[in-house]
């Protein structure tokens, strides 16, 4: 009997890539070599091997060609010399600028987002994340269908088939459409399971924060620090963390709050992305208070924060209590190596998610920004209100006076958490008035 044989994968060839990019100069501070950087970064974590680059000053893009038709055709020439069989813009093209480029290199055409499209649908783990990565590319493929059935005009010819019909572009394009419905369908169900859980911690009275920034700032490495244990997949990677993670982080003087990671940021990133991923995203406009990872060792840390903070304002979070966590200070400084505190100033902290360095500061500044936000408040409330006064009692700053009827809670407590007692005094002091008492 011949001994079984195991299933084996044969590795398909690396995929050569050839970066084109346009500089307009309407990215200060964030030129076509810095985005071409970039984009071989994100090439690479696709899987593809680059072997060229190219890119044009002009006032606007060539609205067939992308870049210029001379620097088009100059493209022949690169191709016979690197043999790439795949070209990525640097920007979003249309169907025209698309097609016209194969048609002249013989080569597939993508864009900036249909890369960073692919990395997400290679990265999502979770099956939220599936969901809003498929809905994102199927947005994203709609208005590109012309370029995919210029083979066909109509589903059928000949007798019978004359006058009216559906084309084959209608058939798909209606196809996408009722997809994309149910696909939002169904992410509105996510959202609604995530309304749900944060409305679970809410009673609990947990403050909720959220880790936003750049990709591969470190967000994640800092979540594992945070928490003690690796709860967040942390790789040297673009967007190596697509799916949330929220963990119970101690603060100190028994303060506890939710932490959660989120979705990195990017230049250029897809629309589609940020609509479809708004369910997950939710949990930043959630949040009470923000930490914006930094990487204090890239040179370009201010344009990334400049891309973090133009989301953030797309979100409606721009203006939401923030702390800064400038990471990576072990590349920076040698002493960055946990043994001493770091300094706090107007609002931010140098750490190292590695070494740990800087995180006790990071968690006195977290509790201490979290305390600025707890309101005043003075209410009476019924003894039948018990499971709120535990709450009351655990998670705020108070006194109680137990008076006949009801107590008088007075103290400082979390936002959330006025709301929901002033709301109980209000219907108490409503059944006093009715009763007379």
């Amino acid at each position: 009997m011949s001994p079984r044989s195991e299933p084996f994968e044969i590795a398909q060839p690396a995929e050569k890539a050839f970066l084109l990019a346009v500089d307009t100069g309407d990215d200060p501070g964030w030129g076509a070599q810095d985005s071409l950087t970039e984009l071989s970064a994100l090439a690479a974590t696709a899987g593809a091997e680059v072997v060229g680059a190219e890119w044009q000053n002009r006032r606007h893009v060539d609205p067939n060609w992308y870049v210029g038709k001379g620097k088009a055709e100059e493209l022949l020439q690169a191709k016979s010399e690197t043999g790439f069989d795949l070209v990525i813009a640097d920007d979003e093209l249309s169907p025209a600028q698309q097609k016209t480029l194969e048609q002249l290199l013989g080569v597939k055409v993508i864009d900036r987002s249909r890369l960073i499209l692919d990395i997400f649908a290679l990265h999502a783990q979770t099956h939220e994340g599936r969901l809003q990565v498929e809905l994102a590319q199927l947005e994203y493929q709609l208005p590109r269908l012309t370029r995919l059935w210029t083979h066909l005009s109509r589903t059928g010819g000949g007798i019978g088939t004359r006058g009216p019909g559906e084309s084959q572009l209608e058939t798909d394009r209606r196809l996408i459409r009722d997809r994309i419905k149910k696909m939002k369908e169904r992410v509105e169900a996510v959202r609604q399971q995530r309304q749900t859980a944060a409305r679970g911690r809410d009673r609990r009275l947990f403050s909720t924060v959220a880790i936003v920034g750049y990709t591969n700032a470190g967000k994640s490495t800092l979540l594992n620090t945070l928490v003690g244990s690796e709860v967040a997949k942390a790789e040297d990677k673009l967007f190596a963390t697509l799916d949330p993670t929220s963990r119970q982080v101690k603060l100190g003087d028994g303060q506890t709050a939710i932490i959660t990671d989120t979705v990195g940021f990017i230049h250029k990133l897809p629309h589609q992305l940020v609509d479809a991923f708004r369910a997950t995203l939710e949990e930043v406009t959630r949040a009470d208070v923000l930490i914006e990872v930094v990487d204090a060792a890239d040179p370009h840390a201010a344009e990334h924060r400049a891309t973090v903070q133009t989301v953030l304002d797309e979100l409606g979070a721009g203006a939401k209590p923030r702390l800064t966590a400038f990471n990576k200070a072990d590349l920076l400084y040698p002493g960055a190596d946990g043994s001493r505190p770091a300094p706090a100033v107007s609002g931010t902290v140098l750490v190292s998610a590695a070494t740990g360095f800087g995180l006790d500061t990071l968690r006195a500044e977290i509790a201490a920004l979290l305390a600025s936000l707890w309101e005043d408040v003075d209410a009476e409330v019924p003894y039948a209100a018990g499971e709120l006064l535990a709450r009351v009692r655990e998670r705020g700053t108070v006194d109680l006076e137990y008076l006949p009827q009801s107590v008088r809670v007075r103290g400082r407590m979390a936002p959330s958490m006025v709301g929901e007692l002033r709301a109980v005094a209000s219907r108490w002091a409503e059944t006093l008035a009715e009763s007379g008492d």
